[in-house]
């Protein structure tokens, strides 16, 4: 009786081991989970080469700082205006630069007509001094100061900050509505709409970072990824 009670025991045993391995083998739910294959880089920081993007990888990313209280932002920490070398301010200087068939005053200064190949929105804007119209074309700080302020630019000397709101690197011709548009913003939330200068003005936002040692936010370096991503080998811009 008792090996009857132990062969019942066994059968049972066994039905119930063959039914709960049929159940976890065609039951997707009770399977094993798959293991994912090892992360590889994203494909966006992965097509972004060139001296730009290895640039970008060095530069120290952070968080922004106040602008406010003992911190507060003033353009006057950049320095009183345009400064002026040889008798002629910066302002006409870039314009003289980014301007094509330019006609300047007698002195050879102040840039009186030209014509701009706006790198913003790919148009061009024709450029007449005048209370009304000098506005048309706007000398752009590449890396907003309010921006530069928040990522780094504090800790410069005031020279430091009035070489950098004046250095040619930083500064560019361009539309004056597009640039009113961007105001202090960074790569991360605004780009020219011209899409084939992207790279370039995203290269020159780096080479100026790394000139001054500023730094980024997580956000705006990701954003500079995804630019570069689609122009690899992108230089940095020289002087």
């Amino acid at each position: 009786m008792k090996r009857t009670h132990k062969t019942r025991r066994s059968i049972i045993a066994f039905i119930v081991f063959v039914i709960a391995a049929l159940i976890i083998a065609y039951h997707p739910n009770l399977q094993q989970p798959t293991v994912s294959p090892p992360q590889t880089p994203s494909t966006t920081i992965a097509n972004a080469s060139g001296d730009a993007a290895e640039a970008l990888e060095k530069l120290r990313v952070a968080g922004r700082a106040p602008k406010t209280g003992d911190s507060e932002y003033n353009r006057t920490h950049f320095g009183d205006g345009w400064e002026t070398e040889l008798g002629c301010d910066s302002r006409n200087r870039i314009l003289q630069r980014d301007l094509t068939n330019v006609q300047t005053d007698e002195e050879g200064c102040k840039v009186v007509s030209g014509q701009l190949n706006d790198p913003y929105t790919g148009k061009v804007v024709m450029f007449t001094r005048g209370s009304s119209t000098s506005d048309d074309v706007q000398i752009d700080h590449v890396v907003a100061l309010s921006n530069a302020w928040q990522t780094g630019a504090q800790a410069l000397t005031y020279e430091q900050r009035v070489q950098f709101a004046n250095d040619p690197l930083e500064l560019l011709a361009v539309d004056g509505p597009t640039n009113q548009q961007k105001s202090d913003a960074d790569a991360a939330t605004w780009l020219p709409p011209y899409k084939p200068f992207r790279c370039q003005y995203v290269a020159r936002q780096i080479a100026i970072k790394a000139k001054y040692q500023l730094w980024v936010t997580a956000a705006e370096k990701d954003a500079m990824f995804r630019v570069l991503s689609t122009c690899p080998g992108q230089e940095l811009p020289t002087q």
